[in-house]
């Protein structure tokens, strides 16, 4: 069953792209977005990653994105590093996150983002080099955002329609504005 608003994010414990183990709870506290990406290789994934990578600077000091792949460590390591991503990037080999979270898979969903996203994935695959040459992880998976408040309370879940459909950056930035804006609101004021 999709995971819903209101409710609470599921334990997340994975090998981080630095090799590190990463888990969901050290974020408690923190407002951030919880997205789950392709393989590794992906076009798509890795346009999004290098999105999110160049607009980080734009979201509020404090907030942040846990980016979760569809791959194994190792082949992670080797597309998605090239990155550098301030954020964490974890390798969910055996899926058990996307399980969890009843992230989807469908290959109507990859025949859709082909054909409707044909320029943005020729675009990168032919200028910015993402070529999905190693598929390691599941061709079918479908792109899944969640943004989550400082509570651990899931405020918005975004299923994506096709292989290439995220969340728009936009909503990122108002969530995390407002996560902010209400945070400040709570703190008590020092005379």
């Amino acid at each position: 069953m999709k995971r819903k608003p209101g409710e609470t994010v599921s334990p997340i414990r994975l090998p981080a792209i630095d090799g590190t183990l990463f888990d969901l709870d050290s974020l408690k506290g923190t407002s951030y977005m919880l997205s789950f990406f392709r393989f590794a290789s992906c076009p798509f994934c890795n346009l999004r990653m290098h999105e999110l990578v160049t607009k980080f600077d734009q979201l509020p000091d404090g907030f942040t994105i846990v980016a979760v792949f569809d791959s194994p460590l190792d082949n992670l390591q080797r597309h998605a590093d090239r990155h550098h991503a301030p954020f964490p990037v974890l390798a969910d080999e055996n899926g058990d996150a996307y399980k969890r979270y009843d992230i989807e898979h469908s290959l109507l969903g990859v025949f859709k983002g082909m054909i409707l996203r044909m320029p943005k994935l020729m675009y990168g695959m032919f200028a910015k080099g993402y070529m999905p040459l190693r598929i390691k992880g599941s061709m079918t998976t479908m792109p899944a955002d969640f943004l989550v408040d400082r509570h651990g309370v899931i405020r918005e879940a975004y299923y994506g329609k096709d292989e290439g459909d995220h969340l728009p950056f936009e909503r990122i930035v108002q969530f995390a504005e407002n996560s902010r804006d209400h945070d400040a609101v709570r703190q008590p004021t020092l005379v």
